[in-house]
């Protein structure tokens, strides 16, 4: 299966060319001219939501012509634009329409008297009730009366013998854009296939419009669609065309040479792109963390005389904060200031969470105090990014005391809030507290959100709960959420980490099936996945395709490398790709001295382990609870409690909240010690603390007893097991088997392979290795060899070749 995965994981191209509207639709090419100058309103009405807080201003003389500044301010009709286009008339039944008594069957009489007054439908009169109808269609949507506004432009469609010059472009756009805003984008797209057929000209505010709606209702595939129809139909694109697609190639994660070619071509047909150009194409490197590529677009942008605003810096600080630069998003900060820009609570909650994101909470909570000193007031936000740091470090009771200060100052918590508990109780394995966090979501008034759900659909992966996976899933679905880029990358790792590598290759086909564009969070995916499985081959494939101009992979993505070697047991490669990142050849990034110290740990290379370790100290980076607890484990493993026991005094007294995988890793140090009834002290010790022990911890201290012969202790632990709901594996019955053979009590290895495989469990080679090899060590090969043979007595489905694999195993010995 690996070896058919590098082609479908290529990202496709951009949507398909194929006409968005019907062929019916285009008989004949129309030449389209370019467009006229936007009244205010129209300009407002397609621009993007995110559009810049400031106007371009142009100091360079690169950019000879000058763009109208735009915006209620500068407007001489006070925010009514449609006041300018309106004849006496027209301001007459403009009162009439908005009057609360006004009946719609009153629309005819209206529009009629209208129609009259403007007399014979010659040229001038067609253009002069055209204005009427703007002014009109204008004003109704001002006021929200949505539907009276539709009916007007559907009577002069119908009534007026020559509507195709009353209703000019500029009207139909602003009908496109009124019921795009009402959530109504196949109503909009309807109206123009109409349009079509009865003879009109679409123009490119008319396209603009309709993929403004289809953006504006997160349809982003289909805004692609009308681009490039409006392109084959020889539709100059303008600069707010342009700026729409733009956003909308960002908000589908394109690759960034997709993106790019879309500004080039902008430049290439003479379009001049403004700051909002620029800002757009700074927040589309935030999803790919291309914090080089924002660089260059922020210089670019200055270069070409547009002064950076309060959008652009806290957007190119925000691609900073995503690529995890945190100093590089301070110096934005102090130019920002510089340049007479004050920093908002936005600023200082996206650079607490790059401090907080890389466990640097020194620093975090500077950023905090700072904030108050210049009277910036934390909100729920900057709590919450905190309260998620800390969690993810596994210090439990810092998060718990943010959340706590955050409750005491009246700081009510949010959908995200919650969404960050549900994180932690999930990720301890408390999962009656997290499905309590559930139910308080509706309690407290909020609604779950799409990350509510990708937060269970991932919890419950990580635990390897895949029934559960697929039940959420179910769940999801049922509440009317559709699976989106982030769901499916979520359905990828959730099925790899319950080791369902082809499920999860079936979620990532499911996406291409969608037309959902895998990003760099989707090749990261698959590459967990991938890296679980050791198929380092498939993995370097991977990014080999991401390096080909499509995906610029960042650490995570070489994180999942060296886990792809680390689980194949390809340590040579392993370790020279670690060179790579201590030379400086890779950068060495937090995350990927964090994964060093986990792999080599989970490798048993001690040496390269403590060198890892110890490099994040001297490069200042923090560790986590999973690099503690890596170095705990390969301390227990080698016996060296000493250096164990200083790692976990350094975690407890920098605020780190032992987990159940430290007490396993200690609980495994002392079993295999002189000191093994230390194992079920911490067993208890965990269990006061409120953590629940699994399969694991109990197969632990059962091996401690059964190594030391204390059998009946073993079994009181079992019992103990069986009652606290952990079911044992075929490890807690082989451990039993080989203790009670290497004792010569064959009856008792016997009786509980017996009894083990009455629970349902199957047994392995090893439980019937121990049986076998313990029989011939003690001289009793003719007891072996009546084993074997009465083995399908004992376990009537056993295969021949296994009893053929254990008679020559027997034969062996001979």
């Amino acid at each position: 299966m690996a070896d058919k995965l590098a082609l479908p994981l290529l990202i496709p191209s951009p949507p398909h060319t194929k006409p968005f509207f019907s062929q019916d639709f285009h008989n004949k090419k129309t030449h389209h001219q370019r467009p006229q100058p936007l009244t205010p309103l129209l300009n407002d009405l397609l621009q993007p939501n995110s559009a810049t807080t400031q106007p371009p201003r142009h100091l360079s003389p690169i950019i000879p012509r000058k763009t109208r500044r735009i915006g209620k301010h500068n407007d001489p009709n006070k925010g009514k634009p449609w006041s300018s286009h309106l004849s006496s008339r027209g301001e007459q039944i403009f009162r009439t329409l908005i009057n609360p008594d006004f009946q719609s069957s009153q629309i005819d009489e209206n529009l009629l008297n209208l129609v009259g007054f403007h007399g014979n439908q010659s040229e001038f009169s067609s253009k002069s009730l055209s204005l009427d109808v703007l002014g009109l269609v204008q004003g109704l949507v001002h006021y929200k009366k949505f539907d009276l506004a539709l009916n007007v432009f559907d009577w002069v469609k119908k009534h007026y013998k020559d509507s195709r010059k009353a209703l000019r472009g500029s009207i139909v756009a602003v009908i496109i854009s009124m019921l795009g805003k009402d959530g109504r984008a196949s109503a909009a797209s309807s109206l123009i296939r109409g349009l079509q057929k009865d003879g009109f000209v679409i123009d490119v505010y008319a396209y603009t419009s309709l993929i403004s709606a289809y953006a504006g209702n997160g349809r982003f595939r289909e805004a692609v669609a009308v681009f490039k129809e409006m392109e084959e139909e020889g539709c100059q694109p303008t600069k707010i065309t342009y700026n729409v697609i733009l956003n909308v190639y960002g908000k589908m994660g394109m690759p960034w040479n997709k993106i790019e070619s879309v500004f080039e071509s902008m430049k290439s047909s003479g379009v001049v792109p403004d700051s909002y150009t620029y800002n757009t194409l700074i927040s589309c490197c935030k999803r790919g963390s291309l914090h080089e590529e924002a660089k260059r677009i922020f210089e670019e942008m200055k270069f070409t005389g547009f002064m950076p605003d309060y959008v652009t810096y806290n957007t190119l600080l925000d691609v900073y904060v995503k690529s995890r630069k945190p100093k590089e998003a301070m110096d934005v900060l102090k130019e920002m200031e510089g340049n007479g820009f004050s920093p908002s609570i936005v600023t200082y909650n996206s650079l607490i969470s790059c401090y907080a994101r890389d466990g640097l909470f020194d620093e975090a909570m500077e950023l905090k105090a700072e904030m108050l000193a210049k009277g910036i007031k934390p909100d729920v936000f900057t709590y919450t990014t905190l309260f998620s740091g800390y969690e993810k470090v596994g210090k439990d009771e810092f998060a718990m005391r943010v959340f706590e200060e955050m409750i005491s100052l009246g700081c009510k918590p949010n959908i995200c809030t919650f969404n960050a508990l549900i994180k932690m109780h999930g990720n301890r394995g408390r999962f009656a507290e997290m499905m309590k966090v559930v139910e308080e979501i509706r309690e407290c008034g909020c609604v779950p959100d799409i990350v509510t759900w990708n937060t269970l659909l991932a919890v419950f992966g990580q635990n390897g709960m895949d029934s559960e996976v697929s039940g959420v899933f179910k769940e999801m679905k049922r509440a009317g959420f559709v699976a989106e880029r982030d769901t499916f990358n979520t359905l990828i790792g959730a099925y790899s980490r319950c080791g369902s590598l082809d499920q999860a290759m079936t979620v990532y086909r499911s996406m291409l099936e969608a037309n959902v564009s895998p990003d760099l969070s989707t090749y990261n995916a698959v590459l967990a996945a991938l890296a679980r499985g050791g198929l380092w081959e498939q993995s370097e494939k991977i990014l080999d395709e991401m390096k080909d101009e499509r995906c610029k992979p960042n650490e995570c993505t070489y994180s999942s490398l060296l886990h792809a070697y680390a689980n194949g047991k390809e340590i040579d490669r392993m370790c020279a790709f670690a060179e790579k990142i201590y030379s400086g050849e890779i950068e060495p990034h937090a995350v990927l001295l964090k994964t060093l110290v986990l792999v080599n740990s989970k490798s048993d290379l001690l040496k390269e382990t403590n060198r890892a370790f110890l490099e994040m100290r001297e490069r200042g980076f923090s560790h986590d609870i999973n690099t503690l607890n890596a170095m705990v484990a390969i301390y227990g493993r080698r016996q060296m409690s000493m250096e164990a026991s200083e790692i976990v005094y350094f975690m407890k007294e920098s605020g780190f909240s032992p987990n159940l995988t430290t007490y396993n890793s200690l609980m495994y140090m002392h079993s295999r010690s002189s000191d093994f009834p230390k194992s079920e002290e911490i067993l208890r010790d965990l269990m006061e603390k409120g953590i629940k022990p699994d399969v694991i911890s109990y197969n632990t201290v059962i091996y401690a007893y059964c190594r030391n012969g204390k059998m009946k202790d073993a079994s009181r632990v079992l019992s103990e097991m069986r009652k606290s709901g952990v079911n044992p594996d075929v490890i807690t019955y082989n451990t039993f088997v080989a203790s009670y053979a290497a004792d010569e009590l064959f009856e008792e290895a016997i009786d509980v392979v017996r009894y083990m495989i009455k629970q349902g469990c199957k047994p392995n080679e090893s439980t019937y290795n121990s049986i076998v090899d313990w029989y011939c060590k003690f001289h009793r090969r003719d007891d072996a060899v009546l084993f074997i043979n009465k083995l399908r007595e004992l376990e009537p489905r056993i295969s021949k070749d296994e009893i053929s694999r254990l008679s020559a195993r027997v034969a062996e010995t001979a």
